[in-house]
């Protein structure tokens, strides 16, 4: 063994750390799509992984008579199996153009909140939908004339199946009550259903499959303003390039297929609990919010 080979039990250490941890799949340098993955290959690799089997001992004995040859039987033609079509997307791994055109057919044919729900729980064409423990669609009154959208669900989200559970949702709370708001008066959503993994921002992939149920969903709901916590979900649903910090405070057009309502940016309540000093920013937008409220009142 050469001085800088690694010791046979240093390896095996490190073997046991990550065994202990819960590593249970080995990764090599090309992708692989577990979810597609048929059974058979699978069954190949643990064979493969498997220690060979001993030969047995072999008795002393007479020498047997040479067995007659085997005949084999003819080849079989294989009949094709049937796949069973799908009618709520492709698969987790279908093209970004096909998975953002399958969400933009299916939500289409939502004639309700509720059948947007229950299209979204069938959904398959999102890599998030399997990684997230629940759906989380929407929380508040359907019938209020201000809806928030974030941008997607954190871990107490995706517990609970709702959003702005944690504490980031009690902020929301506190910010929504300081100007006459609660959840019986006001509709909260999310850009993207489903948690990412790790609480990390959606990709840009993710954000086009899912935009076109959060469009519908605004659509369905049809509020007077809607209001949109952070950067992503302004950037997706006001069409700005712009940072949060440069876009908050803004109100932009949002057209949906009834009307042109309006569109308020301002900042996310967990980028708030962060720096709590933009929190005098994020005031004013929620006092010109109720201004606009109150604007617009018979």
């Amino acid at each position: 063994m050469t001085p800088d080979a690694p010791d046979s039990r240093d390896l095996l250490s490190f073997l046991d750390f990550h065994v202990a941890a819960g590593v249970d799949a080995v990764l090599d340098e090309t992708p692989h799509d577990r979810f597609a993955e048929p059974e058979a290959p699978r069954r190949a690799i643990r064979a493969e992984s498997e220690p060979p089997a001993r030969p047995a001992p072999i008795a002393a004995e007479a020498p047997a008579r040479a067995a007659p040859p085997r005949r084999e039987p003819s080849p079989q033609p294989e009949a094709p199996r049937a796949e069973a079509p799908s009618t709520y997307g492709r698969s987790a791994a279908a093209a970004p153009g096909e998975a953002a055109g399958d969400a933009r057919d299916l939500a289409a044919t939502a004639a309700t909140l509720e059948e947007l729900e229950g299209l979204l729980a069938r959904f398959e064409s999102c890599a998030l939908r399997f990684t997230a423990k629940n759906l989380v669609f929407a929380d508040g009154n359907p019938q209020a004339r201000v809806m928030f959208v974030g941008e997607a669900p954190g871990a107490d989200e995706d517990r609970v199946g709702k959003p702005f559970m944690g504490r980031s949702g009690q902020l929301l709370d506190r910010m929504m009550a300081a100007i006459g708001l609660d959840r019986t008066n006001a509709y909260v959503g999310n850009v993207v259903p489903w948690r990412p993994p790790g609480n990390r921002n959606p990709t840009p992939q993710e954000l086009a499959t899912c935009k076109p149920f959060i469009e519908r969903q605004i659509a369905l709901a049809d509020p007077d303003i809607l209001v949109c916590l952070g950067g992503v979900a302004t950037q997706a649903l006001a069409g700005t390039k712009d940072g949060i910090l440069k876009s908050r405070g803004r109100w932009f057009p949002y057209r949906t297929d009834k009307r042109e309502i309006r569109l308020l940016a301002t900042l996310h309540p967990a980028y708030l609990l962060r720096q709590p000093l933009q929190k005098r920013l994020a005031w004013r937008d929620f006092r010109a919010l109720r201004a606009a409220l109150d604007a617009g009142r018979p």
